[in-house]
Order: C-alpha cells, then sequence, then structure tokens
C-alpha cells in the first residue's frame, strides 16, 4: 500500500506549461556559465534562485538564456531534463516554450537553436518513451513587428515538432497586453499554429486578459488564467469552450505570494468546473519538479485522488498533439490509474 503524497507522485503526468531553458538543473546551469564566461551573482542555488516577485524572476530568467549557446548544451539540457523529470515525476509527454527571440538577440539562429534541442528530446524520447510538441513563444518585451517577424520564422521553417505558438514575459511596462500581438496571432491561426498565452496571471493582471486571449487571439488553451475567478461570466465562456488552463501551483507562490491551500485561485477554478493541467512553468527557478506539483501543491489545496486523476486527464487533451498520440496516453493512463488505486491507502 501506498500514502496519498506517494500516489500523486506516481501519477502519470503530462506537462504543458514549460520553458524549455528552465529544465536544466542548477549544476547544469551553473556548469554552462563557467564554460561560456556567463558571470552569476553567485554559484549558491539556494541565493541564485531567491527571488522576491515576477519581475525579479524574469531578469534571472533572460540571463539564463546566455548560457545555452553551443548545440551540445541544447542537447544535453533536453535530455537530461526528460530524465530528470521521469524520475522526479512520472512524466510522459512535454511540451516546451522557447523563445526565438531571447536566442536571436545572442547570436543565434531559429534553427541554431531547434536543431539540437529537437535532436536532444528526439533522443529522450526514445531512451524513455517521452513524448514532446514545442511551442515558439514571443517574447513581449519586444515590438508586435517582431512578433510577426518570429512567427514568420516559423512558418518559413516548418518543423513537425513546432505545432503552435504562446507569448510569455511582460511588457516594457510590466503589464500582459495580449492584444498588441493580435497580428502575429492571425498569421499563426492561417497557418494552422496552435495558439496560447500567458493571460491574467499576475497580482495586477486583470480577468478581461482572458477575454482578450479567447476572443480576439482565438487561442486554443490558456496559460495560466488566474484571474479569472473575477469574472463569472468569463469563467461561462471558458466552460462552455472546454478551455483547458496550465496551471502551475509553485510558481504562484513566488510570483503572487499566494499560499498553496484550499482557498487558492486554482482550487477556486478547479471548483467552477474549469479545466486545469498542472505545470512546473520554471522548475528550476522555482525550486520545483512536476510530482512536487502534485505531492506538495495539489495535496495542500485538498484535491482528492479522483480530482487530481482528472487533471492529468487535462493534460492529455489540452495538449497540441495529434489524435493517435492522445489516444495512446489516454490508454497508458488509465492502466497505471487502475494499478495505482489498487495501491493506494484507505
Amino acid at each position: 500500500m501506498i500514502g496519498y503524497p506517494d500516489y500523486l507522485q506516481l501519477l502519470p503526468k503530462t506537462e504543458l506549461h514549460c520553458h524549455f531553458a528552465s529544465t536544466m538543473s542548477a549544476p547544469l546551469f551553473i556548469e554552462l556559465a563557467a564554460k561560456h564566461g556567463v558571470r552569476l551573482p553567485t554559484t549558491d542555488p539556494e541565493r541564485l534562485f531567491a527571488f522576491t516577485d515576477l519581475r525579479d524572476f524574469l531578469v534571472a530568467f533572460r540571463f539564463a538564456h546566455d548560457v545555452l549557446r553551443d548545440p551540445e548544451d541544447f542537447e544535453r539540457v533536453a535530455y537530461e531534463g526528460v530524465r530528470s523529470a521521469v524520475a522526479d515525476g512520472s512524466l510522459r509527454y512535454r511540451e516546451y516554450y522557447v523563445n526565438p527571440q531571447y536566442f536571436a538577440a545572442r547570436g543565434l539562429g531559429y534553427r541554431d537553436v531547434m536543431d539540437p534541442l529537437i535532436g536532444g528530446l528526439r533522443a529522450a524520447e526514445a531512451d524513455f518513451g517521452v513524448g514532446f510538441r514545442i511551442v515558439a513563444a514571443i517574447n513581449r518585451r519586444e515590438s508586435a513587428a517582431s512578433a510577426v517577424e518570429m512567427v514568420e520564422q516559423v512558418i518559413e521553417h516548418p518543423l513537425p515538432e513546432v505545432v503552435g505558438i504562446g507569448q510569455d514575459d511582460l511588457t516594457p511596462q510590466d503589464t500582459e497586453d495580449p492584444g498588441r500581438f493580435a497580428e502575429a496571432y492571425a498569421l499563426a491561426g492561417r497557418h494552422g499554429l496552435k495558439r496560447t498565452a500567458h493571460v491574467a496571471e499576475t497580482p495586477f493582471a486583470t480577468p478581461d486578459a482572458v477575454r482578450v486571449a479567447l476572443e480576439e487571439l482565438r487561442c486554443d488553451r490558456l496559460d495560466h488564467g488566474y484571474r479569472i475567478v473575477d469574472e463569472p461570466a468569463l469563467v461561462e465562456l471558458a466552460r462552455e469552450r472546454d478551455v483547458v488552463f496550465t496551471v502551475t501551483p509553485v510558481s504562484t507562490t513566488i510570483c503572487s505570494g499566494w499560499h498553496l491551500d484550499e482557498h487558492h485561485r486554482i482550487r477556486a477554478m478547479i471548483d467552477a468546473g474549469l479545466r486545469v493541467a498542472v505545470s512546473t512553468d520554471d522548475a528550476m527557478f522555482f525550486r520545483t519538479d512536476i510530482g512536487r506539483e502534485y505531492r506538495e501543491g495539489l495535496a495542500a489545496m485538498g484535491v482528492d485522488a479522483r480530482t487530481a486523476k482528472a487533471v492529468a486527464r487535462n493534460g492529455i487533451d489540452g495538449a497540441f498533439c495529434d489524435e493517435a498520440t492522445k489516444a495512446r496516453l489516454h490508454a497508458e493512463f488509465e492502466a497505471r490509474f487502475l494499478a495505482l488505486d489498487a495501491l493506494l491507502a484507505e
């Protein structure tokens, strides 16, 4: 028999909200910084990743891209990140957000980044059976024209693994302003790319960002979205459209200062009938992993086993992969659920 924390740890999982640069381990991050002469404020992970808020974290997130320069860097981060997630949380499928604009500023072209990254993920898939897709993410600190140029790169260099676009970071004014990138999203939609966006995440965000993402950007799923519970009409709209929200419990304790308990906004989203799928967001920076998000995050919010399994299923349904892959994952998950349910102590 196993206890509930172990049950949550061992549940098979997807991860749909995962920034590639953050899948490094802290020792590897420090090693690559030394390799490329990137000066870090400290090499003590406890202090290196001590953030006070979202803006503080984003500064560190941006300079983390400095340590990824050579093809072998991308391949190694990709492969080792999958291996760790399998060991730490029974990962079976993952989608990565990759910011081409960050790397372009450092002299790396689109294929310079994507080719070795995909190579490392393919090797990990062969060894561990973890499927993957990639979302090219717009850096909101850049202009709307730059976002269009990034989408044009995705279209001009088609890769079967790159299936959608998103947007993250914050504008220079520290706002979300998702509608600023409507032209880029329309272009992506015309070319069959899936669409998602970080919205209604921060304490100073508004629920209306959800409406903009759904009605103006035509997003297929949403990232975060916590402010939606402040607007019942938007909750109803999201339920009607069966939108999946990729939520990241541990990150909210740092970026928003919220406590993981039964009053958390993610729990309120679940209670409101919204479909949520749990991810890490930025595992290295928030000192988390996909196992911890379930084992500690869901448990602290009072989520029971039935609901935890529903959250895991939502991660399949919200994925940007093909229907055959979803069917395989559903069958694999259901078989694992049966085995774990038989072991769960009452």
